[in-house]
Order: structure tokens, then C-alpha cells, then sequence
């Protein structure tokens, strides 16, 4: 496997776009499936040239989106430090957000008017941390401004991660004082792990205030989670 990502790596590139995307797919699929994580998507993928706003949880996240839908991420700038994720995040076309720096948060509103502007997709974590997947944390809208600058539509995303029994599972979260040595290492020992990706139809957010659009894609993050739980509980795909 580590050898098949250096592989993509080598010639990532050297390629065009649409084929970067693709390898961007596969060595996504291909890392989940190595943790022996199952990938459920339900309803359909976000429209070309929109924007995901999804609740955090795990690290995995990330390569369980790309896995589906791949999207250029917005992240703290700290996460490029992590060892092995933040470089795997930079192959990935991640933005890092100095979140202190005016001056760089204009340079990160171009980057994201630009990819949204060409078709592409863009994704983001307004909770600006990791939960435990029970709840969604309040936003910081003021991620949302490009989006909303550039008259894209935000597609919120619910992720949950489900045991065997198809009950929400904490075990991928990466919370605390978890390391990501030891993340990985629950993760690994974990059976029948499925991560559920929940997408709720677009929202057209062209002339609103982003403390708005903030409330309502939380809600509908929320609404969906909290459907799925309440769900009779059925075996993970």
C-alpha cells in the first residue's frame, strides 16, 4: 500500500487536474479501506463548483470525503505540522489558514473564490475543531464569507461514524489528548467501522449574512445526525 501511494505521489504532478482529482479519489478510497473502513454515502454528492460544510470528528474525515467527493480542504495552519496527515493534507491541495492573520485570511478568500469559480470543490470544518460526533460544535461563520462572496452553494455534510450495529461509534474520533499515534492504533484494532456521509441538498447562500448561513447549515448538519439516530438501527453496508 505504501508503496502504491509513493507510485501516485511520484506522478501526481505531473498530471492534469481531472487526473488528479482521480488519483486524489483512489489513494483516498485505498487509505480508508486500509483502516478497514467502510464508506456510505447517503444522497447525492455536492454539485461542481459548491462548497461542503461538514462537522469533524476524526482525521479521517478528510480522505473519507476526498474518497467521494474530492475537494481542496480549509484547515488550520497547525495541521500541516502533524506528522504524516499534514503531508498527506498538502498533497491534497489543502489551504492552511493562518487564523491570526488578516492579510492571509484575504489571501485564503481568493483561493477559495478562484476553485469555485473553475467547477471545483471546496470543503470545510466551521467547528474549527473535533468533536465526538454527538453533537456539532457552533460555527465560525466567518469561514463562510468566501462562499457567500462568490454566490456558491453550500452543501452541509453529516459525517458519523457507526459500529457493526450500525450505532454511532466514538472510536475515530480524535479528540482530547489523543495522539494520532494512538488514534491510529484504536482505529486499527476497531471491526466493521463505517463512516456515513450524510449530504443535505444545497443551499444558495449569494446576498446572505454569513452568521445566518452559519445557523442553517449547522442545523441541517444536526437534523440529519439526529435523524440517522433515531433511525431503527439497521447493519452498515
Amino acid at each position: 500500500m505504501l508503496r502504491a501511494f509513493a507510485t501516485i505521489l511520484t506522478i501526481y504532478p505531473l498530471v492534469g487536474e481531472a487526473r488528479r482529482l482521480t488519483l486524489r479519489r483512489r489513494w483516498s478510497r485505498d487509505l480508508v479501506r486500509t483502516l478497514d473502513i467502510a464508506i456510505v454515502g447517503d444522497g447525492p454528492p455536492p454539485p461542481a463548483g459548491s462548497v461542503i460544510v461538514a462537522n469533524h470528528v476524526s482525521w479521517v474525515d478528510i480522505f473519507a470525503i476526498n474518497a467521494v467527493a474530492p475537494a481542496s480542504f480549509v484547515a488550520k495552519s497547525e495541521v500541516r505540522a502533524w506528522p504524516v496527515i499534514g503531508w498527506l493534507a498538502a498533497c491534497n491541495d489543502t489551504i492552511f489558514v493562518r487564523r491570526a492573520s488578516r492579510a492571509h485570511a484575504r489571501s485564503v478568500n481568493r483561493q477559495i473564490a478562484d476553485l469555485i469559480a473553475r467547477g471545483r470543490l471546496t470543503a470545510m470544518f466551521p467547528e474549527g475543531t473535533t468533536s465526538d460526533g454527538a453533537d456539532v460544535l457552533p460555527f465560525h461563520a466567518a469561514l463562510l464569507q468566501p462562499a457567500i462572496d462568490a454566490g456558491a452553494r453550500v452543501v452541509p455534510l453529516a459525517i458519523r461514524y457507526e459500529s457493526e450495529d450500525g450505532r454511532r461509534s466514538p472510536i475515530p474520533a480524535y479528540v482530547g489528548d489523543t495522539s494520532l499515534v494512538a488514534s491510529i492504533a484504536a482505529i486499527c484494532r476497531a471491526r466493521g467501522l463505517t463512516v456515513r456521509l450524510l449530504w443535505s441538498e444545497p443551499h444558495d447562500v449569494a446576498d446572505r449574512h454569513r452568521r445566518h448561513v452559519g445557523i442553517a447549515t449547522r442545523a441541517a448538519i444536526r437534523q440529519a445526525l439526529s435523524r440517522r439516530q433515531s433511525d431503527p438501527v439497521e447493519l452498515a453496508a
